[in-house]
Order: C-alpha cells, then sequence, then structure tokens
C-alpha cells in the first residue's frame, strides 16, 4: 500500500488515525439536495374524528374506536382487491399514513404529556419533514378492499401509504426502554393545539401533494 494511503480494512489513515475518506463517506449524507419521493395513496380512511384534538394522541389510548380502510380500486391499472389475500390470519395491522393536516415542522416540539420540549425525532408528533404516521390497530373484518379496523387514531380522510402485517415475534420489544417517557411522574394536560379551521370554515387549506418536499 502506498505511503499515506488509506487503509481500507480499517476504515482509517494508517498515520493519522483518522476515519479514511471511504469511511468519512460512508458516513455522510450524499443525496442530491433536491432529490424528492413521490407517494401515491393506495386508500383512505373513514373515522369518527374530523380534527386532531378529536382523536387520542396514541392507538392504544382511551376506548378502542372503530374506523374503516377503504383501498383504491385499482393501482397502475391493478385491481387491489387480492392484495389484502390471507390477511385475515393476522390480528393486527401496521399502518402507514400521511397526516394530512399537518402544516410546517419544528426541530423541538413540546409532546402533550410533558413540560419541557424534545427533539422531533424523540417525540411522535405528527407535524415532521415528511407527516408520515404509524399505527398499528385491530382488524375487526376485511370486505373486498374494505378494512374494517378498531383501536386506531387516524383522522378522517387521512390517506394510506402502505399496510403491513404485525408480526410480534419480529415487531415486539418488551424490553424497549421509552427514554424521557419513561421519567414522567408529573405528566402535563393535553395542550395539543387546533391548527385546522373550525368546522364549517370557507378557507379549508389544500390539500399537500404525497411527496417528501410537501410541508416543511
Amino acid at each position: 500500500m502506498p505511503d499515506g494511503a488509506d487503509d481500507l480494512s480499517l476504515g482509517r489513515h494508517p498515520r493519522s488515525g483518522q476515519p479514511s475518506w471511504a469511511a468519512r463517506r460512508a458516513l455522510a449524507y450524499d443525496l442530491p439536495d433536491d432529490l424528492s419521493v413521490t407517494m401515491r395513496p393506495i386508500g383512505v380512511v373513514r373515522s369518527p374524528w374530523k380534527w386532531r384534538e378529536e382523536a387520542p394522541r396514541q392507538a392504544t389510548v382511551g376506548e378502542p374506536m372503530r374506523g374503516t380502510i377503504l383501498l383504491r380500486r385499482q393501482v397502475d391499472g391493478v385491481g387491489m382487491q387480492n392484495t389484502l389475500q390471507d390477511l385475515k390470519g393476522f390480528s393486527h395491522l401496521i399502518v402507514l399514513a400521511w397526516f394530512h393536516h399537518s402544516h410546517g415542522w419544528a426541530p423541538q416540539v413540546l409532546p402533550p404529556r410533558d413540560r419541557v420540549k424534545h427533539g422531533l425525532f424523540a417525540t411522535r408528533a405528527p407535524d415532521r419533514p415528511n407527516p408520515i404516521g404509524l399505527s398499528i390497530v385491530r382488524i375487526v373484518d376485511i370486505y373486498g378492499c374494505r378494512i374494517d379496523i378498531e383501536g386506531h387514531d387516524l383522522l378522517d380522510g387521512t390517506p394510506i401509504l402502505d399496510l403491513k402485517p404485525y408480526i410480534p415475534a419480529y415487531d415486539s420489544f418488551p424490553d424497549a426502554r421509552a427514554g424521557w417517557v419513561d421519567t414522567l411522574t408529573n405528566p402535563g394536560g393535553d395542550h395539543r393545539l387546533r391548527y385546522d379551521p373550525p368546522s364549517g370554515h370557507r378557507d379549508l387549506p389544500p390539500e399537500p401533494s404525497l411527496d417528501d418536499s410537501a410541508p416543511s
């Protein structure tokens, strides 16, 4: 190996001991600044809740409520009815959704149950650079392209991006730590703010484009 060349096997420069160019590059974000990812909803939620403060903070908080996920009839000209085949054998479903009421984001937020701010990615706040939500819900029944669910926190009209079966052997971590949530001894009240116009308001915000350049 030439003197001063990167030791790629160790990932460090042989003289300085600093990370090699290859190692530094592997740890750097190097995607184009203008890269965007386009997504299309595969379905929509029908829910009793229209506004954020009506819905529970999480899918497992409060009395479980029923809702419905309605899939599109086709995507790329392919019928969706067979995509739910064999899903009835699972009790729970992982739902990835687009928070369509999101209006921008902040690097630190005040969670509903705490009294101090935390980094956005240490919270479940719905206002995010890419406002994607994840909920685990119970499957009640499936009819064609319709899934009746229970125990959810999704607003009516929420676009659905993807569905995956919940598998306890892969998705459950009983010994997981919950960071600052584990330290709450005197949690605050639910101080979520209404960002949406009140019911009946005529100046409703436009529906966001489903790509990662939307609400930022």
